[in-house]
């Protein structure tokens, strides 16, 4: 059923839908999960160029267009939010032979948004999250996407184990410790699919992990207890995906800040 204006509140997770705030994530949510979309809000305020993109979007699409600033100040989190997508919560299921990364219990809507864009920057497509998690639908988390979560395959799972049994097979663990024991610029993947695994903001990955795979360490200084989730999995994606291999069964570094 088409979602009514009565509907359009404050976001709330029990709803079955979501919204993006602004522009870019808007226009990324059209241009890549427009059969999800059911309206799009403008603002009076918004620009004639801005207004034209959408509109050629939506006419295309078929999707209904309202210029409602009541209902933008009633649902939007920030005074400056011109435009707002209204879609329907979808699901997905990772792709079995590529890489993935793997959150656990991870809780910080901005970690989890930060992570996602990470992801797409490093060509990383598939997420699984391990419950219990933050709200991957949450306005909060779609914005700091920065619209990647349109991007990405994600699947949540209630244990790593149940993961393990779907995706598991033929393809190598690195959960990320501070007692890993194989410090990451050491790691030279194999020609398999691997999935980085990586623990919550307050507790990481306890040490019933280190039987799990191969399990990696970030060297650092001793000045600090651990590293921010959101830039331990950009190093881990960054060491993991800059390496390929040649002919000559040697690596070869494939980012361009490399050299």
């Amino acid at each position: 059923d088409m979602i009514s204006n009565k509907e359009l509140k404050k976001y709330n997770k029990k709803n079955s839908h979501s919204y993006t705030f602004s522009m870019f994530p808007t226009f990324e949510l059209l241009q890549n999960k427009v059969q999800y979309v059911e309206m799009v809000l403008l603002h009076t305020n918004v620009s004639k160029e801005n207004r034209k993109k959408v509109y050629d979007i939506c006419e295309k699409n078929n999707i209904d267009i309202t210029i409602n600033d009541h209902i933008i100040e009633r649902i939007r989190d920030k005074d400056n939010c011109l435009l707002i997508g209204v879609f329907r919560k979808y699901s997905c299921e990772l792709v079995h032979n590529r890489n993935h990364v793997v959150l656990v219990n991870p809780s910080d809507s901005g970690n989890m948004g930060t992570i996602i864009r990470t992801c797409v920057g490093f060509g990383i497509h598939d997420l699984a999250v391990i419950e219990p998690a933050v709200d991957i639908f949450s306005p909060k988390v779609v914005r700091a996407t920065m619209g990647a979560l349109f991007h990405i395959n994600f699947q949540s799972f209630s244990s790593f184990e149940e993961y393990y049994k779907k995706y598991g097979n033929e393809r190598k663990i690195y959960p990320f410790m501070l007692k890993g024991a194989v410090a990451l610029d050491e790691i030279y993947p194999e020609n398999v699919p691997f999935s980085l695994v990586f623990g919550n903001e307050a507790t990481g990955l306890d040490d019933g992990w280190l039987d799990v795979g191969k399990s990696i360490l970030i060297p650092h200084s001793k000045e600090i207890d651990s590293l921010n989730l959101s830039l331990a999995v950009g190093i881990g994606l960054y060491e993991f995906t800059k390496k390929v291999k040649s002919p000559d069964k040697k690596y070869q570094c494939r980012h361009n800040s490399c050299g």
